[in-house]
């Protein structure tokens, strides 16, 4: 700040004006003080030093509060519990070293009394910002070493947590975590907004993993703050990706990390590359995980246009990603292709680079890829998550990724918080109120209909980003989540309920109906002309003592029912590929239905189970081909009628059952289906049978006496089927025909003398029910002697309806009615008594006029 000039003064200076003057100098200093922004603190806040209050007598902290964590919070009070300096820890119930690690403060080991651990410890610090430097503080970072699990919460906001899979958030007392062998050490940031000037509390959770575990650890070795005026370090984003919208003809979306944990804020640039305007989008923070202290970020791009190139950029000023380049979908194209991975989980580092490598090769007009699920081996193992991203990094930045949570996906990480920091998908997920009839179990106010709504209302929320459909290009492209662990299918406080019918007692079965119910409307009601399903644990199980029959009674049928086309898996770690028996035809090689397939993208390997244990034979199913110790991928090819697929071997190792080379097809079939719905699926080298000629007949004649006959003729029946042809409005029985080798039929028909005068329809009822119909236009019926009447003296019925026609088809039973034609118009009586008074009228001239003709002779 700039002093002001000082005037000088001739007169002598009063005693007041020197009390004046001496009061403004001593004030200045503490005016431009006051006025100085505030600073925030270089050094740590809490280091291994710190002191901190802690429990370690089993007891609850939240002493019967309704709020579980109530003890995390600045308000409560602690004085009560003990106090000491870190680092904590205990070893068989004593000092002693804990891995590399040895602590300043003994921890009680067990519960009083007992020789069984103490599951959770409770730990609460502060430390105090002055005034006006919490607006300065961009972000907090810090360092912590645990042993087995451990939560953290500033100011009552959880930050962090470590090997949390078993935590259920629905008690403060319980074991949790892994059982590593040695402490780990992991770092955590966390947003400047949690913090306020004055004191801020930090609270932590410390738990053991089992009731027998001989070692427990806890140090906090550092807390820092990060100012909102320190310039981000410069550092690219990393783990770029697209992933779909629900409408990717018009919008997109994308993920990435933050390239340093400065980066608190990210952003997408995009333009189109034809050139225009950039637009910047704001992403969203996605989370911290697993120690790592790189922010997560996601953002979605809404009105694109449909089939156009795009380039982009993520991050923010002075550490953006390169640009890349990505084309929205075309609602007006259909020939695209796309990849289909089974597990990468082992072998992240080596094998997986090469299977993505390799399948990019073979799909050079990949849309994107699907993954069914166990991307990799731990979640919470960020190197795993760094191989996997490595390994996608040009196929993830440029096409869309569409991926299944598999079992995997929840090892040290039973909220899937790594995958849902990674991956961004639509929120089109299973919910209360799209899983029809299934909801009503959850309404009313009893205790089985209260804890129904519980689950239910939890895994609304819990499948979103797990269970998730798009529509790309006329392919329905449809995601589950195949995994049951009822750690995260578990609401937090859920309703008490004893009887045999509680929820409870069946989650697993439960979970997979809930998603079984969304998926038959959302088939039910798929715009796209092909639908196809990813999830990680297969309905046909293929390796060694493996089966789900959970999986295979709740979505098999709705597989089946709707004639889904590709149902895709993994988990096994083989490779299969068939279809249910019902499907297949009297051809080899032929079926109609959903084709099943497993398949292993990574570098673990299973055994095939025996033939007598063989779930695919055992359960109705057929396996085409199986296979064991390979690698694969699958590329399909998607055109206007058909699905080409083809599995490439990848990677071969000892024991491999093909006689295939790394690079070659190593399985191939093609789906044809027509715009009718017709479907066939082909081995490779068979020619799928041709689209048939829709239905339809005809008559040789658009209108007809009524007792008169009309030759109807039809193409494209099945060889052989029976049709029934009715008259129409009230349906009369003319008869019945069969169709020839070819699906022609040829029947004269008897149109009943009393069929009213006026349009009609002739229907051809096929023997599915379905029909085809001609319009037909009825004229009265000639009468005998040259007049309106029954018909030039035909019997009603008569004709050739009984005969073998041309076609070799037969009409017997024509006027099977009896000859009459429901009457459809006005009651007969008044026509009749009409007719009858010009009769009467026409004798009376004839009458009169020979009278008169008599007359004139006799003048004569």
């Amino acid at each position: 700040m700039q002093s002001r000039p000082v005037a000088r003064r001739t007169a002598p200076v009063t005693a007041a004006a020197l009390v004046t003057l001496l009061s403004g100098i001593l004030l200045a200093p503490a005016a431009a003080s006051a006025a100085a922004p505030a600073e925030v603190p270089t050094t740590p806040l809490l280091t291994t030093d710190s002191t901190w209050r802690y429990l370690d007598d089993n007891t609850d902290p939240a002493r019967g509060d309704a709020n579980l964590r109530v003890w995390t919070t600045p308000s409560y009070d602690d004085s009560a519990w003990k106090s000491a300096q870190g680092a904590f820890g205990a070893k068989r119930g004593a000092f002693g070293t804990v891995g590399p690690h040895t602590p300043r403060t003994l921890l009680n080991h067990y519960i009083s009394g007992t020789t069984t651990a103490v599951p959770t410890y409770f730990f609460r610090s502060e430390f105090t910002l002055d005034k006006g430097v919490a607006d300065q503080v961009a972000s907090l970072a810090g360092e912590v070493t645990y042993d087995d699990a451990l939560v953290v919460w500033i100011n009552g906001k959880k930050v962090a947590s470590y090997a949390d899979g078993r935590i259920t958030e629905t008690t403060n007392l319980e074991y949790a975590g892994e059982g590593k062998s040695d402490p780990l050490t992991s770092t955590f940031s966390a947003t400047g907004d949690l913090l306020v000037d004055g004191e801020n509390t930090i609270a932590v959770a410390l738990y053991q993993d089992r009731e027998s575990s001989s070692d427990i650890y806890f140090d906090l070795s550092e807390l820092t703050l990060v100012s909102e005026s320190i310039e981000p370090v410069a550092a690219p984003p990393s783990r770029v990706i697209l992933t779909p919208t629900e409408t990717p003809e018009t919008s997109q979306a994308f993920s990435w990390q933050a390239g340093d944990a400065s980066h608190a804020t990210g952003q997408v640039q995009i333009a189109p590359v034809a050139g225009g305007a950039v637009r910047t989008v704001d992403g969203y923070s996605a989370g911290v995980v697993n120690g790592n202290p790189l922010q997560h970020f996601s953002a979605t791009v809404d009105g694109l246009t449909p089939a156009t190139a795009y380039r982009y950029r993520v991050g923010l000023e002075g550490s953006w990603s390169e640009w890349r380049e990505f084309t929205t979908a075309d609602p007006q194209a259909s020939d695209f292709q796309f990849v289909y991975y089974g597990d990468a989980q082992i072998g992240l580092d080596s094998t997986w680079p090469s299977v993505v490598k390799q399948a990019e090769a073979n799909a050079p007009r990949s849309i994107g890829s699907v993954h069914a699920g166990d991307l990799i081996n731990t979640s919470s193992n960020e190197t795993e998550w760094i191989n996997w991203f490595a390994g996608m990094k040009d196929s993830a930045a440029t096409t869309n990724v569409m991926a299944a949570p598999g079992n995997h996906e929840y090892s040290g990480d039973k909220l899937l918080t790594a995958w849902k920091a990674n991956f961004e998908y639509p929120h089109n997920n299973p919910t209360i109120g799209s899983v029809g009839e299934l909801a009503n179990l959850a309404q009313g106010d009893d205790p089985v209909a209260r804890q129904y709504k519980a689950y239910f209302e939890h895994w609304s929320a819990f499948a979103q980003e797990t269970a998730y459909y798009t529509d790309y290009q006329d392919v329905r492209f449809i995601t589950l989540n195949a995994t049951r662990d009822t750690t995260f299918l578990t609401p937090s406080n859920l309703p008490e309920c004893t009887v045999a019918e509680c929820p409870k007692n069946d989650v697993s079965r439960l979970w997979t109906r809930f998603q079984a119910a969304w998926l038959d409307g959302i088939l039910t009601t798929s715009p796209s002309k092909w639908n196809v399903v990813t999830f990680h644990q297969p309905v046909y199980s293929t390796s060694a003592g493996r089966d789900e029959p959970i999986l295979r009674d709740e979505w098999v049928p709705v597989f089946e029912r709707n004639d889904i086309d590709l149902v895709m898996m993994g988990h096994d770690h083989t490779y299969a590929r068939g279809y249910k028996n019902t499907t297949a035809t009297d051809t080899p090689g032929l079926t109609t239905g959903p084709v099943y397939m497993v398949s292993n993208s990574g570098a673990k390997h299973y055994d095939l189970e025996t033939d007598a244990k063989n779930v695919w034979t055992n359960n109705g199913a057929t396996q085409v081909l199986r296979g064991e110790n390979i690698t694969t991928y699958q590329v399909v090819d998607v055109s206007k009628d058909q699905l080409v697929y083809r599995s490439y071997v990848a990677e071969k190792v000892v024991g491999a059952t093909t006689d295939k080379q790394v690079g070659e097809v190593y399985d191939q079939f093609t789906v044809t289906k027509y715009d009718d719905g017709e479907k066939w699926v082909t081995e490779a080298g068979m020619t799928p049978p041709a689209q048939k000629v829709p239905a339809s007949v005809t008559v040789d004649a658009g209108t007809v006496r009524a007792g008169d006959t009309v030759t109807l003729s039809g193409t494209g029946f099945n060889a052989g089927e029976k049709v029934r042809i009715e008259l129409r409005s009230e349906p009369v029985q003319l008869g019945q025909a069969t169709a020839d080798a070819d699906g022609a039929l040829r029947a004269s028909l008897t149109i009943p003398a009393s069929t009213p005068a006026r349009s009609h329809t002739l229907a051809a009822i096929r023997e599915s029910g379905a029909e085809v119909t001609a319009a037909l236009t009825v004229t009265a019926a000639q009468a005998p002697g040259g007049g309106a009447g029954a018909g030039d003296g035909a019997t009603p019925g008569s004709g050739d309806a009984g005969g073998t026609n041309a076609g070799g088809a037969d009409a017997g039973g024509a006027n099977a009615a009896g000859g009459s034609l429901a009457t459809t118009g006005a009651e007969a009586a008044p026509y009749i008594t009409a007719a009858v008074v010009l009769l009467l009228a026409g004798a009376a001239v004839v009458a009169i006029s020979r009278r008169r003709a008599r007359s004139e002779i006799e003048k004569a």
